[in-house]
């Protein structure tokens, strides 16, 4: 069980670790249309899964809160995977990995804010670590980098809004590409309408990557969900670091980015940060497992 979580969980995060090499071939297509395929490509291959599955039981046990939860969620992924798409296709990839970095202290942020969390000695340490890594940054880019805090904060609500929803993956996406649906598709008609539509118009192979954006959103999440079933959360935290690694990579060395020494410094205080989040987490998480074993 664990030895099957753990291949489902590297895939699931090298997957997300590789996207920074997938949207770039849907280029000449801008981000927001590339956003708007995703989202309607994305409802089709996830209602494929679940048909496959015959679980569609669970539409009728939604709830009005639900809905509104997920339609909000829908809201912040869309800000998430459009800002994204945006890093990667104009050349900043390696400040949309840091996004994903500083996501951990996010989650730990908001856990003091809203569920009341008191902070352990080494998570005030990370957090503060964290946020000068970010001066450090705003120094060296010249302003503060909005991408990388825009991708940690829509992710970090996104994950927080689906807690309180309390739905698997695969149906919770049915609803919010299901919700976003309508006006991805009204975008995609109006650019074709206009002419600037890409779809159809730059070869097969395009068009066929365009649509392929649904598989390739959908496959990672299955992986997932049948990771987080199998594994526990101290597992599927230390494996999340995978994907901004891969993205970083990437960024250095297949993209080109510029990395500074004054860079590499705030990278490097975000790295420190997140090693003390870690063991800080490992250590409480085998406090608590003496009693059981004692």
């Amino acid at each position: 069980m664990a030895r099957r979580g753990i291949a489902f969980g590297v895939a699931a995060y090298a997957l997300w670790g590789l996207f920074p090499l997938y949207w770039p071939l849907l280029k000449p297509a801008g981000a927001v249309e590339i956003l708007a395929h995703r989202i309607m490509w994305s409802l089709v291959a996830v209602a494929a899964v679940l048909a496959a599955r015959r679980s569609l039981r669970w539409v009728r046990t939604l709830t009005v809160r639900q809905v509104a939860l997920l339609a909000l969620a829908a809201v912040v992924v869309t800000v998430n995977w459009g800002t994204y798409i945006y890093a990667v296709n104009s050349g900043q990839t390696i400040e949309a990995a840091l996004g994903y970095f500083i996501n951990p202290l996010i989650s730990v942020l908001f856990g003091v804010v809203v569920f009341r969390e008191r902070l352990r000695t080494w998570q005030w340490c990370a957090v503060g670590m964290g946020t000068l890594a970010v001066v450090v940054l705003t120094v060296d880019y010249g302003r503060p980098p909005w991408i990388a805090l825009v991708l940690a904060f829509a992710f970090g609500t996104y994950g927080l809004i689906k807690k309180f929803v309390d739905m698997p993956s695969a149906e919770g996406l049915a609803v919010e590409t299901a919700v976003l649906f309508l006006p991805a598709m009204g975008f995609v008609l109006m650019l074709e309408g206009q002419g600037e539509g890409t779809f159809g118009h730059h070869g097969v192979g395009q068009a066929v990557l365009l649509a392929a954006a649904g598989v390739v959103t959908a496959v990672p999440m299955m992986f997932f969900n049948a990771a987080a079933i199998r594994l526990p959360l101290t597992v599927i935290g230390m494996l999340q670091y995978l994907a901004p690694v891969l993205q970083f990579a990437i960024g250095v060395f297949v993209q080109h980015e510029e990395m500074p020494a004054s860079r590499w410094t705030g990278f490097l205080l975000v790295w420190l940060a997140l090693v003390m989040l870690t063991w800080d987490g490992l250590r409480a998480a085998r406090r608590e497992a003496l009693p059981e074993t004692a």
